[in-house]
C-alpha cells in the first residue's frame, strides 16, 4: 500500500470527491458536448493499445478512476478479458452501474481510492486510468500504487489532458479552456467551480515528457506516448518489469 496521505492531500481528495459527486448526473453529457465527442475516439485508442491483452480470456484489466464507466465499457467491447472498474466517488459509480445494466455488460465496479487500491500486489495484466491521474493528491505516490497492482510484464495506459504542441492552436485552446469551458460547464452542470478546477488541474500536471520521466522513475519501461488532437490530450503507456 502507499504511504498515508498527509492533511493537505486528504483535504484535496475530499474536495475532488465532493466535486465529482456534485456533477455526476451531467458528467457524461458535458464530456461529450465539450469535446465534440472526440473523447470517445480517444478511449477507443486506449482500447486498441490493449487489444492483445483484451483478447486473452485469462487476463484481468483494471480501469482506475473509472468515473461513469465510459472507458471500462469501451474496454469490455469484444473483450475476452475480465474488466473491473474502480473509483472513489460513489455517485459516479452509480451512473456507471446504471449504464452497464442497460448495456447488459459484465463489468463489476469497486469503490476504492486510487491512492490505496483494494487489491493485492501484482493482480492485473493491464491497468488504465483516463482523466484521473491529474486529480490525485500526489502523482508520484499514485503511480507507485498503480505500479504495485500490475503483474510483471503488465501494461499501464494513461489517457490524460496534456500540453498542446501546435503554437497557434495552443493559445486558442488555452483561452477556450480557461475562459469559455468553465462558463458552459457551469451553466449546464450548475457547478462552475468544477470546470474552473479542470484547467487549473491540467496546468499543474506534468507535460508529455514530464510524465514519461515520472513513469520511468516509478519503474515502468518501454514508455511511449502519442499526442491526441494537437496535444490537447496524450496517451502514455509503459510496461512493468
Amino acid at each position: 500500500m502507499t504511504t498515508q496521505l498527509n492533511a493537505k492531500e486528504t483535504a484535496h481528495s475530499k474536495a475532488v470527491r465532493e466535486m465529482f459527486a456534485g456533477i455526476a448526473g451531467r458528467y457524461d453529457l458535458l464530456n461529450h458536448v465539450l469535446s465534440l465527442n472526440i473523447d470517445k475516439l480517444w478511449r477507443r485508442k486506449v482500447s486498441n493499445l490493449l487489444r492483445e491483452t483484451l483478447d486473452r480470456p485469462d487476463a484481468i484489466v483494471l480501469d482506475v478512476a473509472c468515473g461513469t464507466g465510459d472507458l471500462s465499457l469501451e474496454l469490455n467491447k469484444d473483450s475476452k478479458a475480465k474488466i473491473i472498474g474502480t473509483d472513489f466517488c460513489r455517485p459516479m459509480l452509480t451512473v456507471a452501474h446504471d449504464k452497464t445494466a442497460v448495456l447488459k455488460a459484465a463489468v463489476p465496479y469497486v469503490e476504492a481510492d486510487a491512492m490505496d487500491l483494494a487489491f493485492a500486489d501484482e493482480t492485473f495484466d493491464a491497468l488504465t486510468i483516463a482523466f484521473g491521474l491529474r486529480n490525485l493528491p500526489n502523482f508520484a505516490n499514485g503511480l507507485t500504487e498503480l505500479h504495485r497492482v500490475i503483474k510483471p510484464g503488465g501494461k499501464i495506459v494513461i489517457l490524460e489532458f496534456s500540453s498542446p504542441v501546435v503554437p497557434g492552436f495552443r493559445q486558442l485552446f488555452n483561452f477556450y479552456f480557461a475562459n469559455i469551458l468553465p462558463r458552459i460547464g457551469g451553466a449546464v452542470s450548475g457547478s462552475r467551480g468544477a470546470y474552473e478546477y479542470l484547467p487549473d488541474s491540467v496546468s499543474k500536471f506534468p507535460n508529455q515528457k514530464g510524465l514519461v520521466e515520472m513513469l520511468s522513475k516509478t519503474g515502468f519501461t518501454d514508455i511511449k506516448y502519442e499526442n491526441l488532437t494537437g496535444g490537447i490530450a496524450a496517451i502514455h503507456s509503459g510496461v512493468k518489469n
